[in-house]
């Protein structure tokens, strides 16, 4: 099994920034893929960014480009979410995944992710 645990929530003014961490344990060797959701109070949880192992292959949602850094270590089992100029919409609960493999065609679909963590909540204040 892997243990996801995330970090670096919290409230931020719009126009600011954050970095959310996701720190990886157990059968690391499944975490070829990780990755961020999200969900919005009274939304559906959404697809944010997705990594692969080399890094080679990266995915991001329409709505964070430009503006949203996926990035990942290997060394310290952590993928990164570096969020700048953040906007009041990108409050919600920010949900680290992780699968064995990552799916060119599927990679924005919960299902496609074997492992969650518990989520951290980033709130942008207007």
């Amino acid at each position: 099994q892997v243990q996801l645990v995330e970090s670096g929530g919290g409230l931020v003014q719009a126009g600011g920034s954050l970095r959310l961490s996701c720190a990886a344990s157990g059968q690391t060797f499944k975490t070829v893929a990780m990755g961020w959701f999200r969900q919005a109070p009274g939304k559906e949880r959404e697809f944010v960014a997705a990594i692969s192992w080399s890094s080679g292959i990266i995915f991001y949602a329409d709505s964070v480009k430009g503006r949203f850094t996926i990035s990942r270590d290997n060394a310290k089992n952590t993928v990164y979410l570096q969020m700048i100029s953040l906007k009041p919409e990108d409050t919600a609960v920010y949900y680290c995944v992780a699968d064995s493999e990552i799916s060119i065609n599927y990679y924005d679909l919960e299902s496609e992710y074997d492992y969650w963590g518990q989520g951290t909540q980033v709130t942008v204040s207007s």
